[in-house]
């Protein structure tokens, strides 16, 4: 939901409201567990970007006219290979977007996308609209790049130029485990033979993608890490069990070798999966159940109550209980006439 809000933030600061979008989304900002489908994400996506005329949700000094996704794609078409599809885009942003200026450089090994300011987007380095500018164009520019590479495209690690933001433990299934704040720009690295691979896709394959974009974009990732999605759902599948990587890999056919090289690959790990899974349904039980925390830690495979708590603090900030309790608190207070 983190993301949502960053998606809204430019309606907000113009005033609009976005109440209707949301609904027809079928999403409800109301949720505490604060989850939402990356169907329903993309239904929103597009809705916005109708609503206010403007692929860059309101976010910049001038708007992203319509079309700005499609013809950022078609710049990229035709290319020999990624890194020169990603200069295409480089200079193609920086006639439409000049808030943000994009630049590859290649050292040795290791390549890295640098995204970096050319107008204050916000006074507040942790404004929401600006976390999600940077959010976003990373997204962008990833998923187009996997998309026209024809496979997932693993980030080695992502410095971000702002605070950790309180959803950035989403960041390890969306961009990279090794995810890191308070960096004077954006710097994505990734190996930089990557970007020698050569484009995949054609103009007939263009026509077919662009079919429900811009929005599509965000259901990339789904698509790009099958074996993330594998791994999540054989997790949830055992439960209570709480498979090791060895059990996982056993159940998927694989070497324990293999899932790790797999998962690394996606960008993410078996521990960073097994976390994000447990803490989504640690949070939609306080939520939505009176379920007790100690029978509730046992579901989710813990063997020890205290390690659930430890846990659950490190995700939260606060108890389980506290969560909870918070929660009554807050119903109670909407419930007042």
């Amino acid at each position: 939901m983190g993301f949502v809000d960053g998606l809204l933030s430019g309606m907000l600061r113009q005033g609009l409201d976005p109440a209707t979008l949301v609904h027809a989304a079928s999403i409800d900002l109301a949720d505490p567990a604060r989850r939402v489908t990356a169907e329903r994400y993309a239904d929103l996506y597009n809705r916005v970007t109708l609503a206010l005329d403007d692929e860059g949700f309101g976010l910049f000094e001038r708007k992203l006219a319509p079309g700005f996704f499609e013809f950022l794609c078609r710049a990229m078409l035709g290319a020999p290979t990624l890194g020169e599809a990603l200069a295409r885009a480089a200079r193609f942003l920086r006639l439409t977007l000049p808030d943000l200026r994009l630049d590859i450089e290649r050292d040795g090994q290791h390549a890295r996308l640098l995204l970096s300011e050319t107008r204050v987007l916000a006074e507040r380095m942790d404004d929401s609209g600006r976390v999600f500018a940077f959010e976003w164009l990373l997204r962008l520019l990833h998923g187009l790049a996997c998309w026209f590479a024809g496979r997932g495209l693993a980030l080695d690690s992502v410095a971000f130029p702002y605070p950790r933001p309180p959803h950035a433990d989403d960041y390890t299934l969306v961009y990279t485990a090794d995810s890191r704040f308070h960096a004077p720009r954006l710097e994505a690295t990734l190996q930089a033979n990557l970007l020698d691979l050569p484009l995949r896709r054609d103009e007939a394959a263009l026509e077919r993608f662009l079919d429900g974009a811009p929005g599509r974009i965000t259901l990339l990732y789904r698509r790009d890490r099958e074996m993330v999605a594998r791994v999540r759902d054989s997790l949830r599948a055992a439960l209570p069990e709480a498979l090791s990587v060895r059990a996982a890999a056993a159940r998927l056919h694989l070497s324990t070798r293999t899932l790790e090289r797999r998962l690394e690959e996606e960008g993410s790990s078996f521990r960073a999966i097994k976390d994000a899974l447990r803490r989504d349904l640690a949070i939609a039980r306080l939520t939505k159940t009176a379920q007790p925390v100690g029978e509730l830690a046992a579901d989710l495979g813990y063997a020890d109550p205290s390690a659930f708590y430890r846990a659950f603090v490190g995700w939260t900030g606060v108890s389980p209980e506290q969560y909870r309790n918070r929660l009554a608190s807050a119903r109670q207070t909407v419930a007042v006439p």
